[in-house]
């Protein structure tokens, strides 16, 4: 250790303010967190690349300041979807502080791995008060039935109106309106359901027939219409 000429002649003063940084929550305990391996804990985060043309969601779990799981999800831009394969290889295993210094491929993804280091490190963790925090799997909750991102895409314009095309539940095939020509509900095919049944050998149409389901007040639309094609 190097030091200036002027701090080797200072008079020598006790350091008396020693106490313990401030404890964080995690997984059911105060830490007094002094070492990236003091840091546990499942979260989640947003970040948006710089033109703010997509956007990640981002969700990790870390045991002992090391990332052992991670759901990569991102929207808006198809050059994310390749990101996001890239970043799922790259994030497991690494520690926290490494992810953070580490090129995600995007500028979406690497923006929200900086929102969930902030976020982990002052103890705002999912898990904060889980006692022993959530198993490795955990993250796969996040998504809807089938393992598919739950997404939401709507449409609108001043002269037609709304188009429903993908909620939570699904696909959506159709929406009914009512006799003012207003939405009361939507016909929607669920595509994890309908893929995990193809998977076990059921016929595509029948599986695409028992997968439909309706919303709202559908049964009763006076009108229905292709939110894509009408």
């Amino acid at each position: 250790m190097q030091y200036s000429k002027e701090v080797e002649e200072m008079v020598c003063v006790k350091q008396g303010a020693t106490h313990e940084n401030a404890a964080i929550p995690q997984e059911g305990k105060w830490v007094h967190a002094k070492e990236i391996k003091d840091i546990s804990g499942l979260t989640h985060g947003v970040g948006h690349c710089a033109p703010q043309q997509g956007a990640c969601k981002l969700t990790l779990n870390i045991k002992n300041g090391i990332i052992e799981e991670a759901l990569v999800e991102t929207i808006g831009c198809s050059g994310m979807t390749h990101s996001a394969a890239m970043a799922s290889e790259i994030l497991p295993g690494k520690t926290l502080l490494e992810a953070m210094n580490l090129d995600l491929v995007c500028d979406a993804i690497n923006c929200a791995m900086r929102e969930l280091f902030l976020q982990i490190v002052y103890g705002r963790s999912q898990s904060a008060f889980s006692d022993d925090g959530l198993p490795i799997g955990a993250g796969l909750e996040d998504l809807g039935k089938g393992l598919r991102s739950q997404v939401g895409t709507m449409y609108g314009t001043k002269a037609k109106g709304a188009r429903y095309l993908e909620m939570a539940e699904g696909y959506v095939l159709k929406i009914g309106l009512d006799a003012d020509g207003e939405i009361i509900g939507y016909q929607f095919v669920s595509l994890g359901k309908m893929m995990d049944a193809i998977n076990k050998g059921v016929d595509p149409k029948e599986a695409y027939e028992k997968n439909i389901g309706t919303y709202g007040r559908f049964a009763e639309a006076v009108t229905v219409i292709d939110p894509r094609h009408q």
